[in-house]
């Protein structure tokens, strides 16, 4: 088996989601750690927190692979007394490498957008317009929904605690929209490309009401729920992507929402 090293798994991640990809204003990439330093085994989750890095640890992982970056904005300070700085000093300490894949990820075939498009069971999935990149999709139910049963659907097949449903009339989902965590940006785009509705999460009050008065309806299923099928989706990704190597990837599959349903 060939040796592995932070090198290795970056440039596997990079083919899937090349970094050309990511928004400007994203931080995806490796931010923590050595791209020479050898790695036996991955741990691949949605958000490093406190919890997941224990988890690496327990493991004996040599690599956090995570959708969210760990860091956004320049570090100013690394405090131990603050979140952050604690972090990245457990990180240090044990040697513990982070490399994120964020907006490049859902922008990417086969990517966030993609894979949450496959759980609803959408069809003829494609980019919005002609565009070769895109965040948002654009697919079609095999079966035409109303507006309740399609959140019902959403509900089910993401696993979520609860899904919010801005019903925007009497009339039933065809054709719809969708992109993974915060995408409500992208509801009027689906709408003037034909969709009856949109999947998305983190929708606001007032995205609500203009979804309401241009006819179409808005499920909003969470952050947590429309991204976190990516996790199961890459590291089985990496599995293919690095048979060859000697290398182990485990799946964070205890990840929870930090909403709940009270």
């Amino acid at each position: 088996m060939r040796k592995c090293t932070v090198q290795t798994v970056a440039d596997a991640v990079n083919r899937l989601a090349p970094k050309k990809l990511a928004e400007e204003w994203d931080n995806p990439g490796l931010l923590v750690g050595d791209p020479s330093a050898e790695v036996k085994k991955i741990f691949v989750c949605l958000d490093v927190l406190d919890e997941k890095i224990s988890r690496a640890l327990e493991l004996d992982a040599q690599l956090i692979v995570a959708h969210h970056p760990l860091i956004f904005h320049a570090v100013k300070n690394v405090r131990f007394d603050l979140p952050l700085g604690n972090k990245l000093a457990r990180l240090i300490k044990n040697n513990l490498a982070v490399f994120a894949a964020h907006t490049n990820l859902d922008t990417a075939a086969g990517g966030v957008n993609d894979v949450l498009a496959k759980k609803i069971g959408l069809v003829d999935v494609k980019n919005f317009d002609d565009e070769e990149f895109s965040l948002g999709r654009l697919g079609t139910l095999e079966t035409p929904m109303t507006a309740a049963d399609f959140a019902r659907h959403v509900k089910n097949v993401l696993n979520a605690d609860n899904v919010r449903l801005v019903d925007a009339g009497n009339f039933l989902i065809k054709k719809v929209g969708l992109c993974g965590g915060a995408g409500a940006d992208f509801i009027m785009k689906a709408k003037f490309f034909g969709a009856q509705a949109f999947v998305t999460g983190d929708v606001k009050y007032h995205e609500a009401q203009a979804a309401v008065e241009n006819k179409i309806h808005v499920v909003d299923a969470g952050h947590f729920a429309t991204e976190f099928p990516i996790v199961h989706e890459l590291a089985d990704y990496l599995r293919e992507e690095l048979k060859d190597f000697d290398v182990e990837i485990f799946e964070d599959e205890a990840a929870k929402d930090f909403f709940v349903t009270i």
